[in-house]
């Protein structure tokens, strides 16, 4: 199957090139993750990301690196592409870009978010990246989850 064009997904380059078109003083989030089968928690997690800024940049771990995370031999599920067409149309979700390192660092270096988030399960202290945002004079924020909601558990679920 093809999947249409996806204008959210951008490269790092494209993204700087769209930046300079909003205002000077937009406040931009940065969360990441695999997002291999989206559920409530993640949608909830995003809206609330959004939320604190004026757009939401999502790092999407790349096949490859979700491979190298070590969520089993079958992850992802979906693919790369998939992913990120299926994230693009949260309203909530500006930009998209694929990394393909086990950590989002490069990335976070040259988006310059003023506001880093990941999900409770993060302590703000380790958070990866939480140094350079807070360097740059931005925030760091690990916002609760919502209870009973994980990827590996649906994953686990439907293999019965």
């Amino acid at each position: 199957m093809n999947l249409p064009d996806n204008p959210k997904l951008v490269s790092i380059r494209s993204y700087l090139e769209r930046r300079k078109k909003l205002p000077g003083d937009a406040r931009i989030v940065f969360t990441n993750g695999c997002f291999d089968i989206l559920h409530p928690g993640h949608v909830d997690l995003l809206k609330r990301a959004r939320a604190l800024g004026d757009a939401l940049v999502l790092g999407l771990n790349s096949d490859g690196s979700v491979r190298s995370l070590g969520k089993g031999e079958d992850r992802p599920i979906n693919s790369q592409e998939e992913r990120a067409f299926v994230l693009a149309a949260l309203e909530c979700v500006d930009f998209i870009i694929l990394f393909h390192d086990s950590t989002p660092l490069e990335l976070i270096k040259a988006v310059r978010p003023q506001v880093l988030v990941k999900g409770g399960d993060w302590a703000v202290e380790n958070i990866v990246g939480r140094d350079v945002v807070e360097k740059n004079g931005g925030k760091v924020v690990s916002l609760p989850l919502i209870e009973g909601y994980s990827t590996t558990a649906l994953v686990e679920k439907i293999r019965g």
